[in-house]
């Protein structure tokens, strides 16, 4: 527990916990796989018991098997009963976690940094609706197949003797889970879920939305993304309203908005100091922005969500 908590105060960054992949083995001792790109858990108790908010710079799917688990991510409120799944994207902030005592749950935690072969274009374009939609209600159909999908991971964790124990093997179940996953999350939205590979321009807006989670608000221009991507900035808003049906201005409006929100709501920082850590030089234009995208003053917008109490 001590090391744990070592683990917590060292992750802790502008106020806000950053939990890291690597960190999981260290807050739950519930891990039951763990390779540096995927994680398997079964319990999140210790984690709440733990820290009240925490910021994940992974992906996580949460598959709740009995009872209810309720949480905010990133300030709304999700309700998960018995054969619901979360989808918690990158750089979420969770908070208010609670749970009934008869809860259980299974956790897949995914780094999409680490160059996983199961990325295809309805894989990517799945992840992008459900992190508008990320609870899921599956049929005991669709939740007994994600189920013995897990079971079998656990059961070649358990058993490296049978078989392959090689990562290639993890992640091959692991591709085949996503396949099926993807599928019944397509079913469930209508749409396609042809598993082609992604084409240059998903790949380019895949890279775009990755330097987007990782620049933490702090890069704004779409001339510097389109430049990174060695693209031109009206090809790269091209992809944008492909994609998201929005602007890549716009994306990048949400992107910074949402690292506002997090810090007034779950940093100590001052109002300046906000304004300083995300690149606004000036406090005045600072507070516009916010005004203009928020409805309220920086101040005013921690006061209506009771920042502090």
């Amino acid at each position: 527990m001590a090391w744990a908590i070592n683990v917590l105060v060292k992750m802790k960054e502008t106020g806000i916990q950053q939990l890291n992949l690597n960190d999981v083995p260290h807050i739950t001792r519930h891990v039951k796989y763990f390779d540096g790109e995927i994680g398997f858990a079964d319990d999140i108790r210790s984690v709440v018991t733990l820290v009240d908010a925490f910021k994940v710079n992974f992906v996580a799917l949460i598959f709740c098997t009995s009872g209810n688990l309720a949480m905010s991510v990133n300030g709304v409120r999700h309700d998960v009963r018995a054969n619901d799944g979360l989808l918690i994207d990158m750089q979420s902030v969770v908070s208010d976690i609670n749970y009934d005592s008869d809860m259980s749950c299974k956790i897949i935690c995914i780094s999409l940094e680490g160059g996983i072969t199961f990325m295809t274009k309805s894989v990517f374009e799945a992840f992008l609706h459900i992190r508008h939609n990320p609870v899921v209600h599956f049929s005991n159909d669709e939740m007994e197949l994600m189920s013995r999908y897990y079971e079998l991971a656990r059961f070649k964790m358990d058993h490296p003797e049978v078989g392959s124990s090689s990562r290639e093997s993890m992640h091959t179940i692991l591709r085949s889970y996503i396949i099926d996953l993807i599928a019944n999350l397509t079913s469930h939205y209508g749409e396609g879920h042809d598993m082609v590979m992604m084409r240059q321009g998903d790949k380019i807006f895949h890279r775009f939305i990755m330097l987007l989670t990782k620049s933490n608000g702090m890069q704004r221009s779409v001339r510097d993304y389109a430049d990174e991507l060695c693209v031109s900035p009206k090809y790269l808003t091209s992809l944008c309203r492909k994609h998201e049906n929005k602007t890549a201005s716009e994306l990048i409006a949400l992107s910074t908005i949402g690292q506002i929100k997090q810090m007034l709501l779950y940093s100590s920082l001052s109002i300046k100091e906000i304004a300083l850590h995300l690149g606004f030089d000036n406090l005045s234009f600072f507070g516009k922005y916010v005004k203009k995208h928020l409805g309220h003053s920086p101040n005013n917008y921690r006061k209506l969500h009771n920042y502090g109490k």
